[in-house]
């Protein structure tokens, strides 16, 4: 069951357009467009994790992800420093 409203202006002829649609595939038009929301949500969510490459870059990426760590020294000194909560009384 929906519990939340979501209020949405447009202009008359966006809700003719939407609800002409909705009708095309047997839907109202809250039910239109929420999927149709959703779904772009879920897209550009996605585009945020997930990306494409052909094979000459996925290659590249393969090799760059094998490869063996570049020196660090900051990374280094950062991995000596006791935590606080570790450290002894003062």
């Amino acid at each position: 069951m929906r519990s939340t409203v979501i209020n949405l202006r447009a202009r008359p002829e966006q809700r003719d357009l939407i609800d002409q649609a909705a009708a095309v595939v047997g839907q109202n038009r809250s039910d239109f467009m929420l999927e149709a929301a959703s779904a772009r949500a879920q897209a550009v969510l996605l585009e945020q994790v997930f990306f494409q490459l052909d094979d000459a870059a996925f290659a590249s990426f393969h090799a760059w992800l094998d490869a063996p760590p570049t020196p660090n020294p900051g990374l280094d000194r950062l991995m000596t420093v006791r935590p606080p909560w570790e450290a002894g009384p003062s």
